[in-house]
C-alpha cells in the first residue's frame, strides 16, 4: 500500500480521496486517450483533480500471485442502485455516497456488469470478458474468506466491491492489477457528453420492464436512452445475454466516439466527457495518475479493431431455494479462456472459438 500521498479516508470503507494532477478516467477511455496530445494534458491537470479511491485490497486473503510479465488485468464493474436492505429504496444513491458510509449497505447496491479487461503486454490489443450476473460461483467477502455459492452478483451485494474482487480473481485464478467501478448513471452522462453514440437495432421489439418501443435501424442514443439501451433485457430473446451484447456494443461505439476527431480538436466536449466519466467512478487505491497516464501514452496507437469482447462460457441452467435461477458455467472452456488471459495468448483461443466474439454492431439485439 502506498503511504504518505495525502489521502482523506472516509468512513469504514476506508474510501480515500487523494489530489491527482493527472485524473483517473474510466476504462474504455484509458484504452483509446493515449493520441490526444497536448489538450488532454491540458484537460487533465486544470478541470479536474479529485476522484475517489477504495482502499482495502491489501487486507483481501489468498489473492493469485501476480502474473508474469507487462500484461494488465482489471476488473470493470457496473453499479446500479437497487432495493436498500430490508427492502428499503436507495432513492438513487450514488456508489461513492454508499462506499462512504460507516457499513457497507448490505443488498442496496447490484453489480450486473462485471467484466475482465485484459491489456496485452505490447499493448496493441484488448480483450474484454463480461462474467453473467446469474452465473453461480463460490462467493467470498471483503476479506477473501469463502461465504457461499450464488450468483456473481451477490458478490457486490453481500460485500461490496472488494468481495466481487476476491470472488472474481478466486474465479479465474488472475490476479487484478487494478479495478474500477463505474456508476450506470455514467452510462447516460458519457454518452450526452459526446453528443449521442450509434448502436444498431436489428428489429423492433418493445421492453416492458422499461415501457419502451425500440425500433429496429441505425440510431444516437443519449443520456435516458443510453442508460434504458444497456439496462435492456426484456423484449429479448437471449434475456440478460442479449443485454451483456448490448453493453458490449455501447462500450464499443462509445471508443469510436471517443476515437474520433471531433472529440479530441472540442475543447468542450473533451471536458464534458472527462467530467463525465470522473463524477461517475471509483477506482482501486494504488492506481495512481502517472501510471494511468502512462499506460494510456503506451496504448496511444491502439485501434479499437483490436479490442474484443466476449462472455464467460455457460453450458447450462440450474435453480435451487437460495438463489433461483441460475446459469452455470462450463469448467473445461472457461479454464482454457483464463489460461489464455493469464499467459497473455489470446489469439489462439479466439481462433479456435471465433463465434465467442461479440458480432457485427449491426446484428446485436
Amino acid at each position: 500500500m502506498s503511504k504518505g500521498r495525502g489521502k482523506r479516508r472516509v468512513g469504514s470503507e476506508k474510501f480515500r480521496y487523494r489530489h491527482r494532477r493527472a485524473i483517473t478516467v474510466l476504462l474504455t477511455i484509458v484504452i483509446v486517450l493515449g493520441g490526444s496530445g497536448a489538450a488532454w494534458a491540458y484537460v487533465l491537470n486544470s478541470k479536474l483533480n479529485n476522484v475517489p479511491s477504495v482502499a482495502g485490497q491489501d487486507k483481501i486473503a489468498n489473492r493469485p500471485d501476480p502474473d508474469k510479465g507487462k500484461a494488465l488485468n482489471i476488473l470493470l464493474l457496473g453499479s446500479d442502485a437497487g432495493q436498500g436492505a430490508g427492502g428499503g429504496n436507495t432513492g438513487g444513491a450514488s456508489i461513492k455516497a454508499a462506499l462512504a458510509k460507516k457499513t457497507w449497505p448490505v443488498g442496496a447496491f447490484r453489480s450486473d456488469t462485471m467484466m475482465i479487461v485484459h491489456i496485452s503486454a505490447n499493448r496493441k490489443s484488448v480483450s474484454l470478458v463480461s462474467i453473467p450476473r446469474d452465473t453461480r460461483v463460490k462467493i467470498y467477502d471483503a476479506l477473501g474468506a469463502y461465504r457461499s455459492q450464488n450468483k456473481a452478483n451477490a458478490s457486490m451485494a453481500f460485500y461490496g466491491p472488494n468481495g466481487t474482487l476476491s470472488t472474481i480473481e478466486n474465479l479465474s485464478g488472475i490476479r487484478m492489477n487494478h479495478m474500477v467501478i463505474v456508476d450506470w448513471e455514467g452510462f447516460r452522462d458519457l454518452s450526452t457528453a459526446l453528443g449521442g453514440v450509434e448502436v444498431c437495432i436489428p428489429e423492433s421489439f418493445y421492453d416492458s420492464g422499461q415501457n419502451i418501443q425500440w425500433k429496429a435501424g441505425c440510431q444516437k442514443v443519449q443520456g435516458k436512452n443510453a442508460l434504458a439501451y444497456v439496462r435492456t433485457r426484456h423484449g429479448l430473446a437471449n434475456g440478460d445475454f442479449g443485454r451483456i451484447q448490448r453493453q458490449q456494443n455501447f462500450l464499443r461505439a462509445t471508443m469510436e466516439g471517443l476515437l474520433s476527431k471531433s472529440t479530441f480538436t472540442n475543447p468542450i466536449r473533451l471536458t464534458n466527457v472527462l467530467s463525465a466519466v470522473t463524477e461517475n467512478i471509483v477506482i482501486d487505491e494504488d492506481w495512481e495518475g502517472g501510471d494511468i497516464r502512462a499506460l494510456a501514452l503506451s496504448m496511444r496507437k491502439l485501434s479499437s479493431k483490436n479490442v474484443t469482447f466476449l462472455t464467460l462460457p455457460i453450458s447450462g441452467e440450474g435453480n435451487d431455494a437460495t438463489s433461483g435461477a441460475y446459469e452455470v458455467y462450463d469448467e473445461a472452456k472457461s479454464a482454457e479462456l483464463f489460461a489464455a488471459l493469464k499467459a497473455d495468448r489470446m489469439a489462439p483461443y479466439l481462433k479456435k472459438y471465433p463465434d465467442d466474439v461479440l458480432g457485427d454492431p449491426t446484428t446485436v439485439k
